[in-house]
C-alpha cells in the first residue's frame, strides 16, 4: 500500500477547520464533508485525552463506508495571539509493518501468541499467532481499544485488568487462565507473561505479552489432581454402593457428563467370582450419575440389570480387560446406541448427544468386578489415549476400594453367622430369673467383634450369668468366642465357683494364645478377653460373681434405687498368673441385675462415669416389661454410631420360698435310711407329687445310703420343687463319685447307675464343706 500522510486541523472547540488531501485518501471523507463537522464524528472510538504537546499515538477513525481505520497520529498544539493554545495540528499516517529483520521476524513466526499494546489498552502489534486466536488480520486490531474487540466475559475482564495493572505498577505479571478466543470454538487453557516496554528514561510507553496455549499441561494436571482427590474421597466406607456413589460424584461432570458403574452380581453376593463370559454380560447398575437433572442418559434404574451384547464397549472392556474408547460415526458406536434405544423400557433415548464412549473394567487383585463407563454430551472434546490411561488409573484404585466392601461385606456377613450361631437362641426357661436381652453387631469398618453373653442353667435351680468380650474384631474374634463360650458351659457344668471358673478360663486363653504364636506365647494380649460371670441361688437369693477386666453389672433393687455392684474385677483373661476376686451379696426377689460389655458405655467421645450414670437412669424408667426395659436402656445409652458391638443381659431374680424347698439332717446310721426316705415321700404328698414318689424314694435312698457309707458327716437330704423335682444329698467328704458298670457277681455298684437311668440328669458339685450329689426328675406340667 502506498504511504499516505495526512494533515488535519481543528479548533479549540474541537472542529476539523482543515482537512488535507491524504486525510481524504485515508479516510475516505472529502475536504467538503470533513471541514466544519466535530472531530468526534470522524473518530471510531472516544477522543484520547491529549497530553503534554508533541504526543504521538495509535487513533481509531471510522472510514466513510463504515470500516474502522486505525492511524499513528502525531498532534502539535497551535498557539493563538495571546499564546493560549486555539486548536491542534493532527499529522496521521497508517502504521507500516516492521522491517523484515531478525527480530521482526522471530515476532512474526514466534509459535505463540505475541502481542504489544500501549498503555490505554490499544494495540500497537501482533504476530502470525496472535491474528489466528483472534480470527482477524493485523491491520484490522492496531489501534484499537482491547475491550472493543471482544465480548464482555469474566476472562475478558481479567485479561483487561492485567494490562493496565502492568501499565501502572511497571512490573511484570505471569499468569493462568482458562477461557476462549473469537477464532476457537472451545475454551483453552493459557498460560500468559505480561512485561512492560519502557523508553531509555524509564517511562512505561507500552505492554508486552506472550501467551502459548497450555490445554494439554492444564488438562494432565486436571486428571492428576483428579487421582489424587479419589485417593482421599473413594473408599471412605467400606460400603460397596457408597463407594460407587463416590466414583460417580468424582468424575461428573469434570471428565463426563454421564457416568455409570455396574456389578456383576457375585460381587453384590459377597460369592466367590466366576469366570468372565466371553459373550454377552449380564450386569447390575449399582451408580449412576449425571450433569443434567434427572439422570436423562440412564437406560437402567438403579438396581436393575442390564445384558450387554458381546459388541458392546462394556463388554468389550470386560473381556479385553483394558479400557475401550468408541466415539460418534463409528460402526460400533452406532449399533450399540441403536440396540440400547430398542430395549429402552420407558422410552427414553440414549442418543441425546452423545459423541464420545469410554468403558473401563474394574479389576482388583486379578479379578474383575464390573465396570465403569464414561459419556461426553455437552463435554467437547473426544475421548483420547490419555484419558483412557487415567480411566484405567482411576478404575484400578476404584476397584480396590470395591473389592475392600466386597471382602468386608464378605467377613462381616460370614461373622455374623458365626456370632448368630454362637449365641444362644432361646434361653432354657427356669425359676431362678427371668431373663431378657439384646446384641446389636458393630456397624463400624472394625466389623463384628467378639461380644457374647449366656445364661446356663445349674443344679440346684441355681443360674449362671455369662457376658464376655473378645479383643479384635472380624472371623478370628467370632471364633475365639465360640471357643470360649463352649468353654464356660463345659466349666459351670463341673459347677466350679466364679473365681475359680475364671482362673481355669484364664488358663485356656492362654493356652490359645501361646498356640497361636507359634507356643512362646509372648503375645497373649492378641487373644485377650474380658469376662464376667455371676450365679444365683434362688433358694438363698444369693448371687456370687467375679469378673476379668469386665465392667460392673448395674443393680436395679425393688424399691427403685439403681446402683453399679461394688467389685474389684481382676486383669482381662490372657494377662495370667492374678487372682481373681468373687463377691457375695444377697438380693431381694424382683432385683434387676444388667450385665452388658463395655460397647454400651465406653466410646472416643465419652465419658464412662457419665455414661454408666445413664444406664442406672435408664434402669429406673418404668416398663411394662423387662424387654421393653432393653430397648429402653439401649436407646438412652447407646452411641449414635457405636463403635463397637454390645451385649445386654437384664436378669430379674426370683425366689423359691419355703414351701418349695425341704431340709432334713440324716444321722450317719443306716438304720435312719428308711425313715429319711419316709419323711421324703410325706413331703411329695404335701406337695401333690405322688406319680413322683417311686423314683424319689429310690434316688433317696441310694444317694442317703452312699453318703452314709462313703462320705462323712454331717449329712443333709434336700428336695427342691422347681420346673423339675431336685433331690441333693451333702456330707462332709470331697470324694467325687464316679459312676461304673456293676460285673454280674458285683454285691454293690450298681446305686449310681440306677440313679443316672431313673432321672433325667444327675452330678456331683463341690462346696465349701464338702460335696453334693444331685439327681432331677422331669415333672408331669400340671
Amino acid at each position: 500500500m502506498e504511504h499516505v500522510v495526512a494533515a488535519a486541523v481543528i479548533d479549540a472547540r474541537g472542529i476539523v477547520t482543515g482537512w488535507s488531501e491524504g486525510a481524504r485518501l485515508l479516510t475516505g471523507h472529502p475536504a467538503e464533508e470533513a471541514v466544519g463537522r466535530a472531530a468526534t464524528d470522524l473518530l471510531a472510538e472516544e477522543l484520547p485525552r491529549l497530553p503534554a504537546p508533541g504526543w504521538t499515538r495509535p487513533v481509531v477513525v471510522r472510514h466513510r463506508d463504515g470500516h474502522p481505520v486505525a492511524l499513528t497520529v502525531t498532534a502539535c498544539p497551535v498557539l493563538g495571539p495571546d499564546g493560549e493554545p486555539a486548536g491542534w495540528t493532527l499529522t496521521a499516517e497508517r502504521p507500516s509493518a516492521p522491517e523484515p529483520t531478525v527480530a521482526g521476524r522471530a515476532f512474526q513466526q514466534a509459535s505463540m501468541s505475541m502481542s504489544v499494546f500501549d498503555p490505554d489498552q490499544h494495540y500497537l502489534r501482533l504476530n502470525e499467532v496472535a491474528c489466528k486466536v483472534m480470527g482477524v488480520p493485523e491491520d484490522v486490531l492496531l489501534g484499537r481499544h482491547f475491550p472493543d474487540t471482544v465480548e464482555e466475559a469474566e476472562h475478558s475482564r481479567g485479561f483487561n485488568w492485567h494490562l493496565r495493572h502492568v501499565a501502572e505498577t511497571g512490573r511484570p505479571v505471569r499468569y493462568e487462565s482458562w477461557t476462549g478466543a473469537p477464532s476457537l470454538n472451545r475454551e483453552h487453557a493459557w498460560t500468559t507473561e505480561m512485561w512492560p516496554v519502557r523508553e531509555p528514561s524509564g517511562e512505561v510507553v507500552g505492554v508486552a505479552l506472550a501467551a502459548f496455549d497450555s490445554t494439554e499441561q492444564y488438562l494432565a494436571r486436571q486428571r492428576l489432581a483428579l487421582l489424587n482427590e479419589a485417593a482421599a474421597s473413594i473408599g471412605t466406607t467400606l460400603d460397596m454402593v457408597r463407594t460407587t456413589e463416590e466414583v460417580v460424584a468424582l468424575l461428573v461432570p469434570r471428565f463426563a457428563d454421564f457416568v455409570s458403574v455396574d456389578l456383576l452380581d457375585w460381587v453384590l453376593g459377597a460369592d466367590e467370582p466366576p469366570p468372565v463370559p466371553d459373550g454377552e454380560v449380564v450386569l447390575r447398575r449399582v451408580a449412576h450419575g449425571s450433569a443434567r437433572e434427572g439422570t436423562p442418559e440412564a437406560a437402567v434404574r438403579l438396581g436393575e440389570t442390564d445384558v450387554h451384547p458381546p459388541f458392546s464397549p462394556p463388554a468389550r472392556a470386560l473381556r479385553e480387560g483394558r479400557a475401550v474408547r468408541i466415539q460418534a460415526g463409528e460402526p460400533d458406536f452406532m449399533r450399540w446406541l441403536v440396540e440400547r434405544n430398542t430395549r429402552d423400557p420407558e422410552g427414553r433415548r440414549f442418543r441425546t448427544g452423545v459423541h464420545s464412549v469410554i468403558s473401563v473394567p474394574l479389576r482388583a487383585r486379578g479379578t474383575t468386578l464390573g465396570v465403569l463407563v464414561g459419556v461426553r454430551i455437552a463435554h467437547p472434546d473426544d475421548y483420547e489415549d490419555d484419558d483412557a490411561v487415567f480411566a484405567e488409573e482411576l478404575a484400578s484404585r476404584a476397584a480396590v476400594c470395591i473389592d475392600n466392601a466386597r471382602r468386608f461385606a464378605r467377613e462381616r456377613t460370614t461373622a455374623l453367622a458365626l456370632q448368630h450361631s454362637l449365641l444362644p437362641r432361646g434361653l432354657p426357661g427356669q425359676a431362678a430369673v427371668e431373663v431378657a436381652h439384646r446384641y446389636l453387631p458393630s456397624g463400624s469398618t472394625a466389623g463384628i467383634g467378639g461380644d457374647w453373653f449366656d445364661v446356663i442353667p445349674l443344679s440346684g435351680s441355681r443360674v449362671a450369668l455369662v457376658v464376655g468380650d473378645v479383643v479384635g474384631h472380624g472371623i478370628p474374634s467370632s471364633a475365639t468366642m465360640g471357643r470360649l463360650c463352649m468353654a464356660v458351659r463345659t466349666l459351670a457344668d463341673v459347677d466350679l465357683p466364679p473365681d475359680e471358673l475364671l482362673t481355669h478360663l484364664d488358663d485356656l486363653v492362654t493356652h490359645l494364645a501361646g498356640y497361636q504364636e507359634g507356643g512362646d506365647g509372648d503375645e497373649v494380649a492378641e487373644l485377650g478377653a474380658t469376662c464376667l460371670y455371676a450365679v444365683y441361688d434362688p433358694v438363698s437369693r444369693r448371687l456370687d460373681l467375679a469378673a476379668a477386666g469386665h465392667p460392673a453389672p448395674a443393680l436395679l433393687l425393688p424399691d427403685g434405687r439403681a446402683e453399679l455392684i461394688r467389685m474389684t474385677p481382676g486383669p482381662p483373661l490372657g494377662v495370667g498368673g492374678l487372682p481373681f476376686e468373687a463377691v457375695e451379696l444377697e438380693l431381694p426377689e424382683g432385683a434387676v441385675v444388667a450385665l452388658y460389655t463395655d460397647g454400651l458405655i465406653e466410646d472416643r467421645d465419652r465419658d464412662v462415669d457419665r455414661a454408666t450414670g445413664e444406664l442406672c437412669s435408664a434402669l429406673t424408667a418404668p416398663t411394662a416389661t423387662l424387654d421393653a426395659l432393653c430397648d429402653t436402656v439401649l436407646k438412652a445409652v447407646l452411641p449414635e454410631e457405636p463403635s463397637d458391638d454390645v451385649a445386654l443381659l437384664l436378669a430379674r431374680t426370683r425366689a423359691l420360698g419355703a414351701d418349695r424347698v425341704a431340709t432334713w439332717d440324716v444321722d450317719p446310721d443306716p438304720a435312719h435310711v428308711a425313715a429319711t426316705r419316709q419323711a421324703a415321700t410325706e413331703q411329695l404328698a404335701a406337695w401333690g407329687l405322688e406319680e413322683a414318689a417311686f423314683v424319689t424314694e429310690l434316688v433317696v435312698s441310694e444317694l442317703v445310703t452312699n453318703a452314709i457309707r462313703y462320705g462323712e458327716p454331717p449329712i443333709r437330704l434336700r428336695l427342691i420343687r422347681d420346673r423339675s423335682l431336685i433331690c441333693e444329698v451333702s456330707d462332709g467328704s470331697s470324694t467325687s463319685p464316679h459312676l461304673r458298670r456293676a460285673h454280674a457277681f458285683d454285691e454293690g455298684g450298681r446305686g449310681l447307675l440306677l440313679v443316672a437311668q431313673l432321672t433325667q440328669r444327675w452330678g456331683s458339685r463341690q462346696t465349701d464343706r464338702g460335696k453334693t450329689i444331685w439327681a432331677e426328675q422331669t415333672l408331669e406340667p400340671g
